[in-house]
C-alpha cells in the first residue's frame, strides 16, 4: 500500500501554482504589496490596537485571526538559510590550511554524517520527496513604550500539512497549507520564489539559499555542505544533553544583494548543536536583523530569531532522518532612537509522515518558476 500512494503522489504536476489572483481575496487590495509594508502594518496595527481588533494593511477589511496566521506564514512558512550550499565534497575530512575552529567543526560535520548513516550510502540519493503535518501557533505581542509593558492578543493556533520535493543539486518545491492559506514556494537551482494569495509571486533576491525544512534534520547531507566552512564556538548544554555548537554567516557581499528598497540587510548567522553522545543535530537558531527606514524617515530595526529543537530520528533507507520538531520565531522591532519596542513570538510544531527516495519520474519539470517570475527576471 505504501508503494502504491508513492507512485500516485509522482505524476501530479506543480498544479497548485496560481499565477492569477484569487478570485476569493480580490477584495483586500494590491497583491504586490512588499511583505515588510505587510509586517510593517501589521505591527503599527498592533500597537495601537488596545485590544485584540487590529486594523488591516490591505485596503478590505481582514480578521484578525486570518491576519495573525499570515504573519505566521511570511515568517515560519518557508525560511531560507542564511548562506548558500558548498560545492566540495563534504565526506572528506579537511584540516590542512584551516584555522582550528573551522578544522574542529569539519570534524564534528563527519560524526554527524556518520551518525545519520550517510557515510555507509554507496550512492547519493538524488531526489526525495517528504510529507508533514505542522500546527502554527501566534502568541502574545508584548509592546514597550520605555515604562509600560502591555500584552496583546491571545494565543491562538492552526492545523496544516505540507508537501516537500527535492532533487539534486540545489531544487526543491514546498505546498504549505494551514488554515485555509496555502504558501507555494521553490527553486530551480537559480532562482528561489515564494507565491501566496495576498502578496503574489516574487523571487529571492541574493544568492540561491536552501530551504530551511530541508536542514532541519531532513537532509543531512544538505545540511552537513551548509555546515562545511562552519566555526566551532566551543561546548554548550542543552536541556539534557552537552552539545558542540557551530556557527556559519552570510558575509557582506551576500547580505548586501538581499536589500530590498527601504529594508537593508545587516547580518544572518545561524547556529547549529550537535549531540556529543549521539552526533545528531538536535537544536537548529537563526538569527536576521534587517534594518528599515519608513515613510516617515524612522529608522527601525527588525530581528527575527527562529530555534527549532529537533529529534525523533528514524531510520529511512539507512539514513537516520528526524521526524518531528518545534520552532518558536520571535520578531522583535526596535527603533534607532525611540525606547518603544515590539516583540512577537510564535510557534509551529512539524510532524513528517513520510519520507522517500529517489522518487521514480520526478523531473526538472516538477522545479520550472512561475511564469512572472521569469518574464520579470528577463525584462529590461
Amino acid at each position: 500500500m505504501r508503494r502504491k500512494q508513492q507512485v500516485w503522489y509522482v505524476p501530479q504536476p506543480l498544479t497548485p501554482l496560481m499565477e492569477w489572483p484569487d478570485p476569493e481575496m480580490q477584495e483586500e487590495g494590491n497583491k504586490k504589496e512588499s511583505s515588510w509594508e505587510v509586517i510593517r502594518e501589521w505591527f503599527r496595527a498592533t500597537k495601537s490596537s488596545p485590544g485584540a481588533s487590529f486594523s488591516s494593511p490591505f485596503d478590505g477589511a481582514i480578521q484578525p485571526k486570518k491576519q495573525d496566521l499570515r504573519l505566521l506564514l511570511g515568517v515560519l512558512g518557508c525560511p531560507l538559510a542564511p548562506i548558500p550550499l558548498v560545492n566540495d565534497p563534504i565526506d572528506r575530512l579537511h584540516i590542512k590550511d584551516i584555522p582550528m575552529e573551522t578544522s574542529i567543526a569539519n570534524y564534528i560535520i563527519q560524526q554527524y554524517l556518520a551518525a545519520t548513516g550517510c557515510l555507509k550510502q554507496q550512492k547519493c540519493a538524488k531526489t526525495m520527496y517528504a510529507t508533514g503535518t505542522v500546527k502554527m501557533i501566534c502568541c502574545e505581542t508584548e509592546v514597550s513604550s520605555g515604562k509600560n509593558v502591555k500584552t496583546l492578543g491571545t494565543r491562538s493556533g492552526e492545523n496544516g500539512c505540507f508537501v516537500l520535493w527535492q532533487m539534486l543539486p540545489g531544487k526543491w518545491s514546498l505546498d504549505l497549507v494551514v488554515g485555509g492559506n496555502q504558501v507555494i514556494a521553490g527553486s530551480d537551482g537559480k532562482i528561489v520564489w515564494r507565491h501566496t494569495s495576498w502578496l503574489g509571486t516574487h523571487a529571492a533576491k541574493g544568492p540561491q539559499r536552501p530551504l530551511r525544512r530541508i536542514i532541519q534534520g531532513l537532509d543531512p547531507k544538505t545540511t552537513a555542505s551548509l555546515f562545511a566552512n562552519a566555526q566551532c564556538l566551543g561546548e554548550k548544554r542543552l536541556g539534557h544533553e552537552d552539545c558542540f555548537v557551530l556557527k556559519v554567516c552570510a558575509d557582506r557581499a551576500a547580505v548586501m544583494e538581499r536589500n530590498d528598497g527601504s529594508a537593508e540587510v545587516i547580518r544572518h548567522v545561524l547556529y547549529g548543536y550537535f549531540c556529543q553522545k549521539s552526533g545528531l543535530l538536535v537544536y537548529l537558531e537563526d538569527s536576521h536583523l534587517t534594518r528599515v527606514q519608513t515613510p516617515e524617515n524612522e529608522i527601525v530595526y527588525w530581528e527575527t530569531t527562529i530555534g527549532s529543537s529537533i529529534g525523533d530520528y528514524r531510520d529511512v533507507d539507512g539514513v537516520l532522518i528526524a521526524h518531528q520538531g518545534r520552532s518558536i520565531a520571535t520578531v522583535f522591532r526596535f527603533g534607532e532612537l525611540s525606547q518603544q519596542h515590539t516583540r512577537t513570538r510564535m510557534e509551529e510544531v512539524w510532524t513528517i509522515d513520510d519520507v522517500v527516495y529517489n522518487v521514480p519520474g520526478l523531473s526538472l519539470d516538477y522545479f520550472i518558476p512561475p511564469a512572472d517570475i521569469v518574464d520579470n527576471l528577463h525584462s529590461p
